[in-house]
């Protein structure tokens, strides 16, 4: 690992020791020859535009290079020149609120340097080295540092406090360091000496290659939840911090718009939406909203905690593959810092049509659907590189990984999907009967499971209500009843129904509608803990007082056909602000109900 992240000297740089030619040009994929003295994996710059490949084959002096720009015009005999690098990115302040491709690239810079179209072979820094930093040093000429040490911190914006963390391998006396005050992003934080007397220069912009995961001290169990604003997710199949979900649905079922509410609105001190292989208008949707957005909690810009990579259908095909390897290594550099992140990935799909092309190219024998044989090994990799965990400084942090997948047609047994589910813990299947029917957030609750619940119940229970759990199965258990009851609805009608099935069926009508749908759009697109748990109370508190009346003999209609009835549905449209209006809401239900009920005694005598 020391030897992929290596440091080149100046007297290194433009000095070119390697040299190979272009033998085959094919799309994405080139054969170069020469190339004996290059390393697996290493980076490499081709042909006279110098675009950033990556070497995924050796065989003798030949190699096989994944190039992830367009090499359109590219000819045989061009150079081919190594970097001594993996691939690699930098990690440091400046990073909250970028917006870069998918190997890394500023997009801003990108556009400043050349316009609106990314050239090809244009070179510019992920992180600007001139920019200077407001720096408060943690360590002294003296001190002891090991692995993980926070060195001292930036505020990079006021949401998140960048802290300066030790390299993984570095440790020793501290030789050398920055002072309070200014600093540039190519810096030094500080100088170390190690225990075989060698001096590490330690800079305020570390690289890191993205292949490879950073490490930690121990890994903990995923029993906190990841709130996230959303009543189906928080309230039926809630997410761990640290936790895998999946969101899988056909064209048009609101994949993206649910990934956009989570990065909006979930608790994660870190977003990092990775746009792969996506619609370009969709991104430009993000890259929209997400700056005029406020932070729930803070008020604040969602863009202060958020970092965005694009890499859309238009853009290279290889750089798409790389995509959600460059986010999950930014993820890691934040949770090393003690902060809980989520990933959001749109969509797993696109990448693993990218793996597909790439593996076609190279002429490997398919599996299921044309996908590499190892698309199940790479799913793998991906997820799990979540996780909470104790960092090597001490603190706990986590990664949260939702990946949106797009099944060709809605079919949940594709590859993809399939192979997907073996890794997750969280699958929110969406439905097109429910998107058909303009029910959003479209997420199944007869497909849906989340594996976390139970680890979660307690965190429900102490912050929440006691009656977290025992309300969630009640829940549950109403909406599978129902379609027993609508399969017969279907058949014969509602009114053939007993009372009681009739009022099962009102009462799963109230918790689709009133509980479970949510807009993405004004006030209720963010809904509080608090708010979600008043409103399946307030339900299942109907039901039970309503079973009771029905089974004194009570007529349905009786007990429905009331405005504190009605009022139900509208409880999603009361402001967390005012939760009295909940309990104002609930007496004049138990009004309504207490009058039924004594209007049955008297006409009955019992």
């Amino acid at each position: 690992m020391a030897d992929a992240r290596k440091k080149r000297t100046p007297a290194d740089v433009g000095v070119q020791r390697k040299i190979g030619r272009v033998e085959v040009v094919n799309g994405p994929v080139i054969h170069a020859t020469g190339m004996s003295e290059f390393g697996m994996r290493e980076m490499v710059h081709v042909g006279h535009r110098r675009l950033l490949g990556e070497i995924i084959r050796m065989e003798g002096d030949r190699a096989t290079i994944q190039v992830y720009e367009e090499t359109l015009g590219m000819k045989i005999g061009e150079v081919v020149s190594g970097t001594d690098e993996t691939l690699s990115i930098s990690l440091g302040p400046g990073l909250i609120g970028g917006f870069f491709d998918g190997i890394g690239r500023p997009l801003s810079a990108l556009q400043e340097k050349k316009g609106i179209f990314i050239t090809p072979g244009l070179e510019v820094p992920m992180i600007d080295p001139n920019k200077v930093w407001d720096i408060s040093v943690d360590i002294r000429v003296g001190d002891m540092v090991s692995q993980g040490s926070v060195l001292g911190t930036i505020q990079e914006t006021q949401l998140t406090p960048h802290r300066i963390i030790c390299p993984p391998d570095v440790e020793g006396e501290v030789v050398s360091a920055a002072h309070d005050g200014k600093i540039t992003s190519g810096g030094l934080v500080a100088k170390v000496r190690n225990a075989l007397g060698r001096v590490v220069d330690i800079p305020l912009t570390q690289r890191w290659p993205v292949r490879t995961p950073r490490p930690y001290r121990e890994r903990l169990l995923p029993n906190e939840p990841l709130i996230t604003g959303q009543r189906v997710i928080d309230g039926l199949f809630p997410l761990a911090k640290g936790g895998t979900a999946a969101v899988p649905g056909g064209f048009g079922t609101g994949k993206t718009v649910t990934q956009h509410q989570l990065a909006k609105w979930s608790d994660a001190q870190v977003v990092v939406y990775i746009g792969c292989g996506e619609r370009g208008n969709e991104m430009t949707d993000v890259l929209e909203q997400f700056p005029v957005l406020e932070d729930p909690r803070s008020g604040r810009p969602l863009m202060e905690r958020t970092i965005l990579i694009a890499n859309t259908s238009n853009m290279p095909v290889a750089a798409r593959e790389a995509s959600i390897y460059t986010g999950i290594t930014i993820a890691e550099y934040f949770r090393d810092m003690g902060y809980d992140v989520a990933l959001m990935a749109d969509s797993t799909s696109r990448w693993a049509e990218a793996l597909r092309e790439i593996s076609g190219r190279l002429e490997e024998i398919p599996a299921e659907e044309g996908f590499p044989a190892y698309l199940p090994s790479r799913l793998a990799e991906f997820y799990e590189r979540a996780g909470r965990v104790v960092t090597l400084h001490g603190d706990n942090g986590s990664i949260s990984i939702i990946g949106a997948v797009s099944p060709p047609g809605g079919d949940f047994t594709e590859p993809v999907t399939r192979h997907t589910k073996r890794f997750i813990r969280c699958f929110w299947g969406l439905d097109r009967n429910l998107a058909n029917a303009r029910h959003y957030p479209a997420i199944s609750w007869l497909d849906s499971y989340s594996e976390y619940a139970r680890e979660v119940e307690e965190w429900f229970n102490g912050h929440v209500d006691q009656r977290w759990g025992e309300l969630r199965e009640r829940a549950r258990s109403i909406l599978l009843e129902d379609e027993k009851v609508q399969q017969v609805i279907r058949l014969v009608g509602e009114d053939v129904l007993p009372d009681d099935q009739r009022l099962l069926a009102y009462a799963a009508y109230l918790v689709k509608n009133a509980y479970l749908q949510q807009t993405a759009y004004g006030p209720d697109s963010y809904s509080p803990l608090e708010k979600g748990f008043a409103i399946l109370d307030m339900i299942i508190h109907f039901y039970d007082r309503g079973l009771e009346l029905v089974r004194k003999g009570v007529p349905i209609s009786l007990i429905r056909e009331n405005d504190a009835v009605d009022e139900i549905t509208h409880l999603r449209e009361f402001g967390e602000e005012d939760m009295s209006s909940f309990e104002r809401a609930r007496k004049r239900l138990d009004n309504h109900l207490d009058r039924v009920g004594a209007e049955r005694t008297r006409e009955t005598g019992r």
